[in-house]
């Protein structure tokens, strides 16, 4: 499992989800930097919140989030427990991704 540490965003054009703490928010950690190979990610840890941060695009894969916790998992349940979004989403029953259409 990775750390979670407090990093400044980098980018105007960082996108992701904003979590609460716990095990699916690790899971989505973990799936983050497999889902987006050769990205930069970016968790800061706000303890009543984790901001994951990539620059233009992130993907998050439900088989991927699946295998991290451990059991079935249905992407409607990330949706639940997201706290806010930076960027535009686009969901689907097997996949989120997290983009802006224009970068500044």
């Amino acid at each position: 499992m990775s750390a979670h540490t407090a990093r400044p965003s980098t980018s105007a054009n960082n996108v992701g989800p904003v979590m609460r703490p716990g095990e699916l928010a690790s899971a989505v950690i973990e799936a983050a930097h497999e889902d987006n190979p050769g990205k930069q990610i970016d968790v800061a840890d706000h303890i009543a919140y984790i901001r994951i941060s990539v620059d233009r695009e992130c993907w998050l894969r439900r088989e991927t989030i699946e295998r991290h916790l451990g059991r079935p998992f249905r992407i409607s349940e990330l949706e639940a427990d997201l706290a806010a979004i930076a960027g535009q989403l686009e969901v689907d029953e097997s996949s989120m991704r997290f983009f802006f259409d224009k970068t500044i």
